[in-house]
């Protein structure tokens, strides 16, 4: 028994190492090394656990914290493991909030033997709460109660950060509300607006559509009555002629002149106010040409050379070879309220008509050395009813002119300039495109100039009109130029006059409306047959349409309109004799 003793205690000592000197020898530097090892993971594990950000704590599960790291005693606001660990006896009433919460992490870690993520409040030591997040493992140990392994991280900067956009988000919400409501309002009233504006915008149609109406209606009457007065002031201005080329008393003579100047004014507005209203509602139509501007010029000085030269004025023309693209009648139109105006506002000096050729296009220029217009007032003479100061006795217009000009210029694409210098003198110009056409004709006899009275001695004339006031006084003025008159209402009554009498006219002068919707055309034409010749015949009308104008041109007729102005009559007769 006792060897088998010794032979049992040989054997032990051998397998833990104590037994010869070899096997110690063998073993004991290994196992030194594994409780080297040990005892360096040991030191890592503590330095971790001392070291970690998070929060690291053991406790019994329905005991107390039994062990604990710094970051967890941080977290809860103790000075030292200790002191947290003798706090937290009891993780239900002491660390955790609401006991509600530490149910429901206990329940998880019994059901399931861990929890990750649980969100919870654990108390501080001054009794304030702060949020944390908890993974946490159950250990049940055998023979001993279960412990809880926890880590903790401080959430509160992020539930700060979640409460702050939480309440961002519910005031954008609040302002997005705000702001849609804001808008809903605001759609409504653009709606109202909009509706506002279509029933504004159908009452401006219907108004405008009066208006035009009405416009229609007054070119309408405007037309008719221009007729009707433009008759018995054509029998004034014929008679007042006739008066002022006879010899009366001086006294007599200023009346006849106050007369004169009154029809002039009055024939102008009227012819004026019918010019404005054409060219506002678009109804003159350009007949646009190629013509020779020289002609046109040497027109225009000899119609007002005469009244020049009673003015003691020098008009002089510089003559121009060029062919330009226009409307003749229109051109004319401005250039005679040019000259017009340079003649009526210069006292004494010269009027000048010039041309002055740039690319593509010539300026017409009128120079005058008359009264200037102020600076301030160069723009405002283009308006209606607009007229500078003139201390001269002679009659001034009504101020409508250089506005009618002013349309004329824009319909033709004609530009306008003035220059002025007040006390100096002012010079008008208008710029007419150039055209290269050499196979305009040059016609250097113009329908308007200076003639002799003896011109028109015996000249045989048929007055065609039916206002017996103005045959009367067509009778009166061509007889005092020396012409043997006859003057009729209709065709057939100067046919049978013409026939009575033996009488051939060498001119007829027919107004184009008559009565009972007859024309002066067709009488013309009625007579010519009827006595068998082509004789020379000049419509006289207040008709100023294009239409009639277009038509006159077409049949070769001259036209003077009415009131009929003597020299222009005068002039015309001359030229046809």
């Amino acid at each position: 028994m006792k060897k088998h003793s010794n032979e049992t205690d040989q054997t032990v000592t051998s397998l833990i190492g104590l037994g010869n000197h070899s096997a110690r020898k063998s073993y004991y530097p290994e196992l030194a090394s594994k409780l080297d090892e040990l005892e360096q993971e040991k030191n890592r594990y503590k330095w971790l656990f001392e070291n970690a950000q998070h929060g690291i704590f053991q406790a019994s599960l329905d005991a107390g914290v039994t062990t604990a790291n710094p970051a967890i005693v941080k977290i809860c606001g103790y000075d030292s493991s200790t002191a947290f660990c003798d706090a937290i006896t009891n993780l239900e009433s002491l660390l955790f909030c609401c006991a509600d919460a530490y149910a429901d992490f206990r329940y998880s870690l019994v059901q399931y033997g861990k929890v990750f993520g649980f969100e919870t409040l654990f108390i501080r030591q001054d009794g304030q709460c702060v949020h944390v997040s908890i993974n946490a493992l159950l250990k049940k140990n055998q023979g001993e109660h279960p412990t809880i392994e926890a880590f903790v991280q401080d959430i509160t900067e992020r539930k700060k950060t979640q409460d702050k956009l939480k309440q961002l988000n519910e005031e954008l919400e609040e302002r997005v509300a705000s702001r849609t409501q804001e808008l809903v309002s605001l759609n409504d009233k653009l709606w109202q607006e909009i509706s506002d504006r279509e029933k504004i915008q159908k009452e401006l149609k219907v108004a405008k559509e009066v208006a035009e109406e009405a416009n229609k209606s007054k070119d309408k009457y405007l037309a008719a009555a221009s007729h009707d007065l433009l008759q018995p002031m054509n029998a004034a201005r014929l008679l007042i002629a006739a008066l002022r080329e006879r010899s009366l008393h001086e006294q007599d003579s200023h009346l006849v002149e106050r007369v004169h100047l009154a029809l002039e004014n009055a024939e102008d507005l009227l012819t004026d106010l019918l010019d404005i209203s054409k060219l506002d509602q678009n109804a003159v139509d350009p007949d646009i040409s190629h013509f020779r501007l020289n002609q046109l010029l040497k027109s225009m000085v000899g119609e007002f050379q005469p009244v020049a030269e009673d003015k003691n004025i020098q008009l002089s023309l510089r003559h121009s070879s060029v062919v330009v693209k226009s409307d003749s009648r229109l051109l004319l139109r401005i250039i005679r309220n040019f000259i017009s105006n340079a003649i009526r506002y210069t006292q004494e000096g010269r009027v000048l008509v010039g041309c002055r050729r740039k690319p593509g296009y010539i300026s017409i220029q009128v120079w005058d050395t008359g009264t200037g217009i102020p600076s301030d007032k160069q723009q405002d003479i283009f308006k209606e009813f607009q007229q500078l100061d003139c201390h001269s006795k002679e009659r001034q217009g009504v101020g409508l002119g250089l506005a009618i000009v002013d349309r004329i210029a824009k319909m033709l694409n004609h530009p306008l300039t003035v220059q002025s210098i007040e006390g100096k003198g002012s010079v008008f110009s208008v710029d007419v495109p150039i055209v290269d056409d050499s196979h305009v004709a040059d016609k250097s006899q113009t329908p308007f100039h200076a003639p002799q009275l003896d011109q028109l001695q015996g000249l045989a004339v048929l007055v065609i009109d039916n206002e017996e006031n103005i045959l009367v006084s067509m009778d009166a003025l061509l007889g005092q130029w020396g012409c043997r008159v006859i003057t009729a209402a209709s065709q057939d009554e100067a046919i049978a006059l013409c026939e009575d009498e033996s009488f051939i006219p060498d001119v007829i002068l027919a107004d184009y409306h008559l009565d009972n919707d007859l024309l002066g055309t067709d009488a013309i034409f009625g007579i010519r047959s009827a006595l068998g010749c082509e004789i020379p015949a000049v419509m006289l009308t207040a008709d100023r349409s294009s239409e009639c104008s277009q038509m006159f041109k077409q049949l070769g007729f001259p036209v003077i309109n009415k009131p009929v102005k003597p020299s222009k009559l005068r002039a015309l007769l001359t030229h046809l004799s």
